[in-house]
């Protein structure tokens, strides 16, 4: 056989011959439904997964300590940790002896030890269960959305507890910039109270398009509650407008101008144009 006839052959076989390529094992790790920083608690169910090992693989729940309980290595703490520690706790006990280079995943079964309230304006008031990090649009929804009669903004209060520095805190977020994608969702901590109040109104009559019984937003403008009511008929003034006002405790009828500001339960009444 000559060289070249070898060569040739040799080229042949290896087309034919599929090289056969051992994919690596890859690690298994977390794999968190929220943020990594939540902090697992009392009554949390948690699903381990130990790679090649069934009996060492499945769900545990959190005892009211703190802890749960595994073969081989007994009681492991979970509460007060993020997934990830209590993955590397895991680890790190069944590497004791136990298993060589052990692969373990840890997730989140069911959330059950943190929750927040939500209460006034909404149409599910109540306790709401947190489902990992939670933001204030997130409990909203969970709380079947805010009412018609719900102000813009509400208050959130941080509950102080044993371990915490400082004073409680009471935070205020308009939850309607925060649907309109301005400003940044607020995250919330187990054991808030939020509260959406109710909204103050004004009335409109006259000559707008829509009159009656309107939300106030905080800091609205005549010229603002004018267009919220539909905007001025062909007669509507924009000059003649009076407002009967709360004064001192005491009703007072007031002139007003396009840039005035309206004021919780005025009256405000467009007048037609003298020509």
């Amino acid at each position: 056989m000559s060289v070249l006839t070898s060569l040739v052959f040799a080229m042949l076989l290896m087309q034919r011959t599929p090289t056969v390529v051992t994919p690596p094992t890859q690690p298994l790790t977390a794999e968190t439904p929220g943020p990594a920083k939540y902090q697992i608690g009392p009554q949390d169910q948690i699903k381990v997964t130990v790679l090649d090992e069934t009996d060492l693989s499945s769900t545990y729940r959190v005892d009211a300590d703190g802890f749960i309980t595994m073969n081989y290595i007994g009681k492991v703490q979970a509460a007060g940790l993020t997934i990830t520690e209590v993955q590397e706790k895991i680890r790190a006990g069944l590497s004791q002896g136990f298993l060589r280079n052990p692969q373990v995943r840890v997730e989140i079964d069911t959330y059950k030890s943190q929750s927040i309230l939500i209460s006034g304006e909404v149409r599910s008031p109540g306790k709401v269960t947190m489902t990992g990090a939670m933001t204030v649009l997130e409990a909203l929804a969970a709380a079947g959305s805010p009412l018609p009669t719900a102000a813009t903004e509400l208050t959130i209060a941080h509950v102080k507890k044993p371990n915490d520095t400082g004073d409680a805190q009471l935070t205020r977020v308009n939850w309607k910039d925060l649907q309109l994608g301005r400003g940044t969702d607020v995250a919330l901590q187990d054991g808030d109270i939020v509260n959406v109040p109710k909204a103050q109104t004004f009335y409109i009559t006259g000559q707008v398009r829509n009159p009656g019984l309107q939300v106030l937003d905080p800091g609205m403008t005549v010229q603002q509650a004018i267009a919220l009511a539909g905007g001025l008929t062909e007669r509507g003034s924009d000059r003649r407008i009076n407002a009967t006002r709360i004064v001192n405790g005491k009703s007072a009828e007031i002139s007003l101008k396009m840039e005035d500001k309206v004021m919780a339960n005025d009256v405000i009444t467009v007048n037609q144009r003298l020509f």
